[in-house]
């Protein structure tokens, strides 16, 4: 039988296969075959951190497959990913399978290349190793910590700060970073200065510029000109003077190349030269290892793309000085070769740096195998890490310095020239604000120094007379430290020393996703939301969002994968501390979370106004001070005299950007008048509340029995453009959840709704969810059976219980099946599969451990009057979360609630918090 070789992902697969022959079954395990359960008690500190792991569907199905495949094999080798990652891959791999009793007679290897080249395979095949068990160790650490820190800070978030998402052991650090300079924009005072230059003939009446440095015998400091009347009476001594040459300065300097990529510098440049985020570059990078076709073999085209390592294998130092030698000459190539050692905290340099597997195929050869953006960021990739091997370039430095008799008034000009243009010939590496930058209208002061540094100066000798030819001032003001680029920050996290590369893309990206921050002109922005988190966690955990704190942890991480610490150990240090954090804002009451935020946002929110007004009195009372709220689902402002005045005001809202500038229209008060519903008459409005954009069907009024009555809202979908919202789309959105149709083979009836998490279909018992591209207002029948048919139901009725007679069902929910009786409910055993439950089997585990749901809090008058029936499936599907948060059971909801919305949906953003 042929030996197993197992490989993360199926391109990888078919290709090792080529390059292995008959002799081997290649397979992928399609990334992580198991993980932590999305839920409480998945990481158990009082049993010294042991973990539950869990296989999903894929991972089962998946390690089936290689267990089949080992069937009769010898040996079994395990080629996931070089790095921490990859080798936990590889010990689930492992333990799933012995736990299957796979492995009994199989000899188990791990194996590793840094490209995937049929040389390096062969190689790794030839050179196996044991699984690194430090490196596991780490991974279990990393693993146990982020899911403590989600599981434990983003509850407490929930419950003090309503609105708030999740928060993440390194996510939350990010985050901070970004709010911090954002508020010291915000506090920056610009000052006024100005310079004085002239611009001057030599003797041969050669043009140049020079800048004045002294004047009245005083060396100018940048603001000692802060006014135009001191800048025009310099101006006035320097056109009334005349200038020789004082001293010209001539002087060689070295600039080195830079070394070859790693993922974090990658991101960096990409994110400079090509304008590309961070997960795009890694997911273009991931296709360019995996590889493409090349006469009729698949060959990677550079080595593995996660690594903080600057170094180049023997080989491919060698092959990169025969090329630069070819094809640049032997001016071009250093007499030895250049040795790199990273600079960034906490490197592990186990891994080569990113380089092109083969240096002959150039850009221009690549270019009829792969296209745009590949290309592109192949080209950048090829060039780095040639150059890092080519002479240094050499530059002409001059300074001459201009005086007039008294030598009281100087003026200096730089200029410097490219004596040999070494590696320059090939690659310039870009300031943080560069081309990119360029094209989206973000000044470059690094730009306009390169420009001072690039400039020639006509031959000068000393003593010789200058003609001035003009003199001019110009205005200057100083300006506040920018936004954070994709590029500038994940420099500084990884400066800082938190983080890893494989995690930058992710982080970022979920900034984004939780909606703490957008990008505007690539720059990051934090929302309002993002920066109340930050707030709050500064204020009751800045501890855990200190850089020196989370680099201290990734120190200790890596003294785990080293061998050098004990990974329970530094858990128990942990924890000890973390845990009494968590308790001690058990007691703490939301006035304090409103004081501590007010004070600390007070200068954003209520900003000072220019005509010298208090920018907190009410407008609305004028007696009131205006103050941040909390209200169940998020912050607003809000007037102190509340309930006499009830004046609010949001913090932000999605879609308010703009106006004025065409787009606001009739909505820039908030409202805006949409037609009249031609079923009841009523006028139906767009407004701005304070927790985003919604439509409204008619006024507040009274009932019969002189109680008030609300109308009807539905919120925008999100990617909903308010511009975009007709009449027809207001009804429709309105109306929901809507019949869809009859399927055509079961004549059931297809129900389309609207979800706290996104739209989805039901039918019966199935329900699917909505591809992004589907639009749940317009979706049709086919479409809606296309989803359904591969839907599996929510529910399986066991049988009638023997006590009452009422159904018992085992139904399916986000963490696994359970069982449910009226209003009380049990969990399945891990593993056992809906079908195989028996009746008695129920009945004895309802009896065992059952608990009753109970009842929603203010679950009446929430579910909507014209189809109240067709809410359930939101209502099931929130009872299948319910069983699955032990720890929370209060917050559970009732069978028949469905409409209440932010109770019954508290348990998936829990499985968001593990993953933060």
């Amino acid at each position: 039988m042929p030996d197993v070789l197992v490989v993360e992902s199926p391109a990888k697969a078919k290709t090792i296969n080529k390059y292995l022959g008959d002799g081997f079954t290649v397979l992928a395990s399609f990334g992580h075959v198991r993980d932590l359960p999305p839920k409480d008690g998945s990481v158990r500190p009082d049993e010294d951190f042991a973990m539950d792991w869990e296989a999903d569907e894929r991972g089962q199905k998946q390690v089936r497959a290689i267990a089949s495949a080992l069937r009769g094999a010898k040996r079994l080798y395990l080629a996931t990913d070089p790095d921490r990652e990859g080798e936990a891959i590889s010990w689930h791999v492992k333990d799933m399978l012995a736990r299957a009793g796979a492995l009994k007679g199989v000899q188990v290897s791990r194996i590793t290349f840094n490209e995937i080249t049929k040389r390096a395979v062969q190689f790794a095949v030839a050179h196996p190793r044991e699984l690194d068990t430090p490196l596991i160790e780490a991974y279990l650490a990393r693993r146990a910590l982020d899911y403590l820190v989600g599981f434990s800070l983003s509850p407490v978030l929930w419950r003090k700060l309503p609105g708030s998402r999740s928060a993440g052991r390194v996510q939350s650090v990010a985050l901070r970073l970004i709010c911090e300079r954002e508020a010291e924009i915000e506090v920056f005072k610009a000052r006024e200065y100005w310079t004085v230059e002239g611009r001057f003939l030599t003797a041969i009446g050669a043009p140049f510029p020079a800048r004045l440095t002294h004047h009245e015998g005083k060396k100018l400091d940048q603001f000692d000109l802060n006014t135009e009347a001191l800048a025009e009476a310099a101006k006035r001594a320097v056109e009334a003077a005349r200038f020789a040459v004082g001293s010209v300065e001539k002087k060689r300097s070295r600039r080195n190349p830079p070394a070859p990529f790693t993922t974090s510098t990658l991101q960096q440049e990409a994110s400079r030269k090509l304008g590309m985020g961070a997960q795009a570059t890694m997911r273009l990078a991931q296709q360019l290892y995996e590889g493409v076709e090349i006469a009729g073999e698949t060959v990677g085209l550079i080595t593995y793309m996660r690594t903080d390592g600057v170094q180049m294998s023997r080989d491919a130092i060698m092959a990169i000085r025969d090329h630069v030698k070819s094809e640049f000459g032997p001016d071009y190539l250093p007499g030895a070769a250049r040795e790199y050692a990273t600079k960034a905290k906490n490197a592990q340099e186990a891994h080569e740096a990113v380089r092109p597997t083969d240096v002959g195929l150039r850009p221009q050869d690549a270019a009829q195998y792969i296209s745009g953006p590949q290309l592109r960021l192949y080209e950048l990739i090829w060039k780095r890490a040639v150059a890092s091997q080519m002479q240094s370039a050499e530059l002409d430095q001059t300074v001459v310095e201009l005086v007039e008799p008294s030598g009281k008034t100087r003026l200096r000009a730089n200029g410097s020239v490219i004596a040999f243009d070494g590696f320059l010939k090939l690659y310039r590496e870009d300031t943080d604000d560069s081309e990119a930058d360029r094209r989206a209208g973000v000044a470059s002061a690094a730009a306009s120094a390169e420009d001072d540094d690039n400039r020639t100066l006509p031959p000068m000798r000393q003593g010789e007379a200058v003609k001035t030819r003009d003199v001019s001032t110009t205005q200057h003001f100083t300006q506040p430290p920018p936004r954070y680029s994709e590029a500038s920050l994940v420099k500084r996290m990884e400066e800082l020393g938190i983080g890893r590369p494989s995690t930058y893309a992710s982080i970022l990206q979920v900034l984004q996703d939780r909606e703490y921050v957008k990008l505007d002109k690539r720059r990051f922005v934090p929302e309002d939301r993002g920066r109340l988190v930050t707030a709050f966690l500064v204020s009751f955990f800045e501890r855990y969002v200190d850089p020196g704190f989370t680099s201290g942890l990734e120190e200790q991480l890596d003294d785990i994968s080293g061998g050098r610490a004990e990974w329970r150990a530094v858990m128990r240090a942990f924890w000890e501390h973390f845990s009494k954090a968590i308790e001690a804002t058990k007691e703490l009451k939301i006035s304090e979370v409103i004081d501590r935020l007010d004070e600390d946002l007070g200068s954003h929110f209520f900003p000072a106004a220019d005509d010298g007004k208090d920018p907190r009195l009410c407008p609305a009372c004028s007696a009131g001070r205006l103050g941040l709220r909390l209200g169940r689902t998020g912050a607003f402002i809000g007037c102190s005299n509340y309930p006499e005045c009830r004046y609010t005001r949001p913090l932000a809202v999605p879609g308010a950007e703009g106006e004025g500038e065409g787009g606001g229209g009739d909505f820039a008060d908030g409202q805006r008048n949409l037609g009249v519903d031609p079923t009841s008459g009523k006028e139906i409005t767009m407004r701005r509340g304070p927790y985003g954009i919604y439509v409204q069907l008619g006024e507040p009024g009274i009932d019969e029995k002189g109680k008030p009555t609300k109308p009807r809202r539905a919120s925008l979908l999100r990617g909903m453009d308010p511009e975009g919202i007709t009449l027809e789309r207001a009804l429709a959105l309105l109306s929901m959840p809507r019949i869809v149709g009859l399927h055509p083979e079961k004549g059931e009836e297809i129900m389309a709704h609207l979800g706290r998490f996104g739209p989805y279909i039901t039918m019966g018992a199935l329900s699917k969810t909505l591809d992004k591209d589907d639009d749940v207002l317009s979706l049709g029948l086919n479409r809606a059976v296309a989803l359904l048919a591969d839907a599996k139901p929510r529910g399986l009725v066991v049988g009638m219980h023997p006590k009452d007679g009422e159904k018992v069902e085992v139904r399916r929910g986000r963490f696994g099946p359970f069982l449910m009786h009226g209003k009380r409910v049990a969990n399945l055993p891990r593993g056992t599969e809906m079908e195989a439950v028996t009746l008695d089997e129920a009945v004895s585990l309802l009896a065992e451990k059952g608990k009753e749901l109970p009842p929603l809090k203010g679950a009446k008058g929430k579910v909507a009057k014209a189809k109240p029936a067709r809410a359930k499936p939101v209502a099931e599907d929130a009872e299948a979360k319910a069983p699955a948060k032990k720890a929370a059971p209060k917050k559970a909801p009732a069978k028949k609630a469905p409409a209440k919305k932010p109770t019954a949906r508290k348990a998936p953003a829990t499985a968001k918090a593990a993953k933060a």
